[in-house]
């Protein structure tokens, strides 16, 4: 097996807790996924018809930009790539995460974090933003799993 990245993009730090200890569990590196500028709890009400983060997903060609395009993905074959859930699928922030690099011949796992609802069609929505990448359906991470849970969980890809 070749060298492990986690990947994580987290509004609330509720994703973040999960992706520091999916990398301790899976030996990997760690890299934040962060927004040029910052989301606000105001940004982040999905009940808002013009919050920011309503905005944006209700916008399939949405591409939030980046603070930094720094992760050394040339360096990883497996990537593990985690995010909260909003409406149904990943945020906007991660096609223009997969989109900023060159994901050919790499494999990514997909795990998220959701208030209420699944992975839906995440994969599939994604797909086209990491052409020549293996997109694996990964599996909802919340609560607190353990990092021996999340051990076994990652040693599957």
């Amino acid at each position: 097996m070749g060298k492990t990245l986690v990947a994580y993009f987290s509004a609330s730090g509720v994703t973040e807790r999960v992706a520091k200890t999916l990398a301790a569990a899976a030996e990997a590196d760690l890299y934040e996924i962060r927004p040029a500028v910052p989301y606000t709890s105001a940004d982040l009400n999905w009940m808002d018809k013009n919050s920011r983060s309503t905005i944006e997903m209700k916008d399939k060609s949405s591409r939030p930009e980046l603070a930094d395009t720094d992760a050394d993905i040339a360096a990883y074959d497996r990537i593990f790539v985690g995010f909260p859930i909003w409406w149904y699928t990943a945020p906007t922030i991660i096609n223009t995460f997969l989109e900023s690099y060159d994901f050919s011949g790499k494999t990514i796992i997909l795990f998220a974090t959701s208030g209420g609802s699944g992975l839906g069609k995440t994969a599939k929505d994604l797909e086209g933003s990491c052409p020549g990448a293996v997109i694996k359906e990964g599996k909802l991470l919340n609560g607190n799993p353990s990092t021996e849970a999340l051990k076994k969980w990652a040693e599957q890809f």
